[in-house]
């Protein structure tokens, strides 16, 4: 799998909106409900990504150290599940389950949530502070499946660690995540002879 870089979403961007359906709760949640008090990550991840894999256990220790700090979490999955079905919705549920996801795990059917936050990637990393602005977005940590870095999430960790102080890291010191291609569906075939083209 080729791997793809963030796209880097302007900082200060309010955090788009979404009404998703949750695989753990069987709830559909949108950015409200799933939004801390004190700054909110937005995570696309999917089930079956290497790069995924290879940080699943980072996530869920840093949902654990945050959320008692007012942070809220949220994986989203916006892949194709016709042609990767192993990423569909049940095994969505199966997923959170086995690795131990203390978040929502939502399914953006659409992809318009995917299109909306300008993510190109899995995993592609997101903070939002209080106001609902963006402060960081790209990578966890320098760490990939085989660089054989250090996965210790300390990117992430050093955003949120500065969110009650009103801080943020630099732009310039931002780096992108690096992960497999969000699995786009494939734009809908056109029936020309349907197609009244007048000249």
């Amino acid at each position: 799998m080729a791997a793809t870089p963030s796209n880097m979403l302007p900082l200060g961007t309010e955090a788009p909106d979404f009404k998703l359906y949750d695989t753990v709760s069987g709830k559909y949640l949108d950015f409200n409900a799933v939004k801390g008090k004190n700054g909110t990550v937005v995570m696309f991840i999917c089930n079956h990504c290497p790069y995924v894999l290879h940080v699943n256990n980072q996530i869920v220790d840093i949902a654990n150290a945050y959320k008692d700090k007012g942070i809220g979490f949220v994986g989203i999955s916006s892949n194709d599940v016709e042609n990767y079905p192993q990423d569909a919705p049940k095994l969505m549920t199966k997923q959170a389950k086995t690795v131990g996801y203390n978040f929502p795990y939502l399914y953006d059917e659409t992809q318009k949530t995917a299109q909306a936050y300008q993510a190109a990637c899995t995993p592609d990393f997101y903070v939002f502070d209080q106001n609902n602005r963006l402060v960081y977005r790209g990578r966890m940590d320098e760490s990939t499946p085989k660089n054989h870095l250090p996965n210790d999430g300390k990117d992430l960790r050093k955003a949120l660690d500065l969110l009650p102080e009103g801080k943020m890291i630099p732009d310039a010191a931002q780096k992108p995540s690096i992960g497999c291609n969000i699995k786009w569906k494939k734009p809908p075939e056109i029936d020309l002879q349907k197609v009244n083209i007048k000249i």
